[in-house]
């Protein structure tokens, strides 16, 4: 028999932190980003997150509990052993899930407060009000990029040598990963360093309304780490109530002629309220000084691909991702000088309009101090203006340990932004 939404989390949530069965008291933890400049309107389940001080009024997202397969979620869920994800194509794209009912996002939201009531408050970012004018008549689109940290890789490969083991622990950083996007309530939903997508992020964000696909990396390093959760890969979730499907490509990205381990997504979807189509994609280059010739080829490679998939720029288009490149490096400078005619999305929170923030990334390891500019929101500045987008967590919120940590669940920053649709020639007479 069905249970309530509410009952159902609860028992995820239980199930699968035992250390934490303590009383769910969803008391006041955390103060969510406030709303956001330019009010949307929302779909029914989603309003009622609004109600709650979720930050803003857009689609929402949820909350996945689970480090294996979940048995209320069987019918759904999916796990991957330790052979390769090109020996199981199944996983290249969302399975059709039954039907279920809807969750409440709110309830949600308490969720995964209740759980996280031992940590210290999730710290406020603001939107910056980024128009140039109000002439638009429908409803931005806010699109989050975010390389969230592979669990396996957080655990058993990166050494983030400030942060304590217990901060890393899945039963807690989930519920920090499913909050921060729950406070911001994409449209569109751009991850990275996915390791629990069939167990945690399909099965809830597909009960919020979300359509997603995810695409594993055929050599994951999460596969060397004992008891890990399957291959990471990226994955591209956006809400069905606003876009209509009408083409998806995974992409292996190659380099020099040669197939790599790195992997994009690319969608064409249409906006529903206007009609308007445009082109979304999510990616995550090679990492690691040295392969800098290597993420440049794979760069060229991935225009090229969007280059055939825009129709030579004729869609607008918007692409996230981890590029693991500095902006001083080649294949940021391909995506800034292509034919596509891409602009970098957080240039336009630089005093000029030029510049890239300091960090999108900021760790210490065994090696040291890492704090870099790896993540872009890049988009097709003919055709997309963005209104307002998400600004940066400050050193002083990080602090001396840096990230992740019990504030904040992985070593990259989310991104978000809000974009509108430039209106089109015909229009303007």
């Amino acid at each position: 028999m069905y249970q309530s939404p509410r009952r159902l989390c609860s028992a995820l949530l239980l199930r699968d932190a035992p250390g934490l069965r303590r009383t769910l008291v969803p008391g006041p933890r955390r103060t969510l980003a406030p709303p956001v400049l330019g009010s949307r309107p929302k779909s029914p389940q989603l309003q009622a997150a609004a109600a709650s001080g979720a930050a803003r009024s857009r689609p929402r997202t949820v909350s996945s509990m689970g480090n294996g397969t979940s048995r209320l979620y069987s019918a759904l869920a999916k796990t991957v052993n330790s052979s390769a994800a090109a020996q199981h194509p199944e996983y290249l794209v969302s399975a059709d899930p039954e039907h279920l009912e809807p969750i409440d996002p709110k309830e949600l939201l308490e969720e995964c407060r209740a759980v996280l009531h031992t940590r210290p408050p999730r710290y406020q970012r603001d939107f910056v009000d980024l128009r140039t004018d109000c002439s638009s008549s429908h409803s931005p689109i806010r699109v989050m990029q975010w390389n969230i940290l592979a669990q396996a890789l957080g655990e058993g490969k990166d050494n983030f040598v400030q942060c304590p083991v217990e901060a890393l622990k899945w039963e807690e950083r989930k519920c920090l990963i499913l909050e921060e996007i729950l406070a911001y309530q994409p449209d569109i939903l751009c991850l990275q360093e996915v390791d629990h997508y069939f167990d945690t992020f399909q099965p809830l964000l597909s009960r919020l309304g979300y359509q997603g696909t995810f695409f594993p990396k055929p050599w994951s390093p999460c596969l060397d780490v004992e008891h890990n959760n399957g291959p990471d890969g990226c994955a591209l979730f956006f809400l069905q109530n606003r876009f209509k499907l009408i083409s998806s490509t995974n992409i292996r990205l190659t380099a020099m002629t040669l197939k790599t381990n790195q992997v994009a997504i690319a969608q064409t979807l249409e906006c529903k309220e206007s009609g308007r189509q445009f082109c979304i994609a999510v990616t995550h280059l090679k990492a690691r000084t040295g392969w800098e010739r290597f993420r440049s080829a794979q760069g060229c490679d991935l225009l090229q691909n969007l280059q055939n998939i825009t129709q030579g720029a004729k869609i607008p288009l918007i692409v996230c991702g981890d590029f693991n490149a500095e902006p001083t490096e080649e294949v940021y400078k391909h995506f800034a000088s292509s034919s596509l005619n891409l602009n970098s999305a957080y240039k336009l929170l630089s005093p000029d309009g030029q510049s890239e923030p300091p960090y999108t990334t900021w760790k210490i390891r065994t090696s040291g101090e890492c704090r870099h500019t790896l993540d872009y929101i890049w988009y097709s500045r003919h055709a997309l203006s963005v209104t307002s987008a998400l600004d940066l967590l400050t050193e002083e919120q990080i602090g001396p340990n840096r990230l992740p940590s019990f504030h904040y669940p992985s070593d990259h920053l989310s991104l978000v932004c809000d974009f509108s649709f430039n209106e089109e020639p015909h229009e303007l007479f």
